[in-house]
């Protein structure tokens, strides 16, 4: 079993967090979200989700490409998540 860490941000591998970072700031920027380094509180609950949402469907996306060996050809375009 997982250890009890209760921070919910926790990193599974923290090497990984700038470029998750900046991830985060792409898909915020594609989707028009104003997010900035440091508070966001101003943005709403639906303007964060919507980041977050986003993320986790391309991770899935570049995933499951990986996994099948195919690559579409808006991810290779992009070069999201290769960075």
């Amino acid at each position: 079993m997982a250890s009890n860490n209760s921070g919910s941000n926790r990193m599974e591998v923290p090497q990984a967090k700038e470029a998750m970072d900046r991830f985060k700031m792409e898909v915020a920027s594609e989707l028009g979200v104003p997010l900035k380094q440091g508070y966001n509180g101003d943005l709403t609950s639906a303007q964060n989700g919507s980041v977050g949402g986003e993320m986790v469907r391309q991770m899935i996306k570049k995933q499951e490409e990986s996994m099948s060996g195919t690559m579409s050809a808006n991810t290779a375009a992009s070069g999201t998540m290769n960075k």
